[in-house]
């Protein structure tokens, strides 16, 4: 077994708890969908969010997920480089599995796609 790193990134339209909730919510269950992951195989997950995002902390929302309860969380603030893709959060999650680095599914969605789109969909 190896350890592996899983990108994902997503953008929300407003510095709003509840879209910063939801869309978090949803890059971690498209992560965990597209790599077949559990939450027990997760060694820990680095979250950051652009500095335009302060209305919720995107760990929270995840911590709300059955099997999350243990799972090591931490939160960061992106490095703030002039011209960078504004209300995104970012993920990287480490997880254990026998999967090759080629057959891992990093996930972009919405204006994220643009950060990678040769691994965007």
């Amino acid at each position: 077994m190896s350890v592996r790193g899983i990108r994902g990134a997503v953008t929300v339209e407003a510095n709003d708890a509840a879209q910063i909730a939801d869309a978090t919510k949803t890059m971690v269950m498209e992560v965990m969908a597209q790599n077949e992951v559990l939450p027990e195989d997760i060694c820990s997950v680095l979250i950051t969010v652009t500095g335009d995002l302060d209305q919720a902390f995107p760990a929270q929302s995840i911590r709300q997920l059955p099997g999350w309860e243990l799972v090591p969380l931490m939160c960061a603030l992106e490095v703030p480089v002039k011209g960078s893709l504004e209300r995104c959060i970012r993920l990287m999650v480490t997880v254990n599995t026998d999967k090759s680095q080629r057959d891992i599914k990093h996930i972009y969605l919405g204006g994220a796609k643009a950060l990678r789109p040769d691994l965007s969909k």
